[in-house]
């Protein structure tokens, strides 16, 4: 019995070893070089540093029917699901190029903003909503405002890019 155990574990080793192709052994040069470029942003704070009442009176509405922070960002809902809301996120050690791409790929074609020095891009569909990322090195933030089936009660994009703003100032 233990020399079939033995046998099994060995036909085991051989057939994991062999589904590799030698190429994950060891990043490239490449890799290396992007993993490498750029430093590590500043602290942003909670929901980017930027209080509820400042997000209620950019947005335009009397009030948020739920909020929610939690460690990868913040949400601001009116109305429930469908309903308009804006949405803070903070991305470390992640490209803001793959976000960027994200956007395009869904109909959204990106346009290069920069604020406060640092590039970034902004996203919309016609009226109703609009996203920002703003790179620092290799993490980046990101505000999306969407008003849902709801009439916008201003422009998605000036209000993304005002809390951007915000955000940005305030980085420590």
């Amino acid at each position: 019995m233990r020399g079939r155990v033995a046998i099994g574990v060995a036909v085991c080793g051989m057939l994991l070893a062999g589904c590799g192709t030698g190429d994950d052994a060891a990043p490239s040069s490449q890799d290396s070089v992007e993993a490498s470029a750029g430093e590590s942003g500043p602290f942003f704070g909670q929901c980017g540093s930027v209080a509820d009442e400042e997000v209620r009176g950019a947005f335009a509405v009397t009030a948020f029917t739920m909020i929610t922070r939690n460690s990868v960002g913040c949400e601001w809902e009116v109305a429930g699901f469908s309903g308009p809301s804006v949405s803070f996120s903070w991305y470390r050690g992640s490209p803001i190029d793959r976000e960027r791409s994200g956007s395009e790929l869904i109909g959204r074609p990106a346009e290069d903003i920069e604020i406060d020095g640092h590039p970034g891009f902004s996203a919309a569909t016609e009226g109703s909503l609009c996203e920002v990322g703003v790179q620092f090195g290799k993490d980046f933030i990101h505000w999306s405002v969407s008003y849902g089936d709801m009439r916008p009660s201003a422009d998605p994009c000036g209000v993304a890019e005002q809390l951007a703003s915000l955000t940005v100032e305030r980085a420590q």
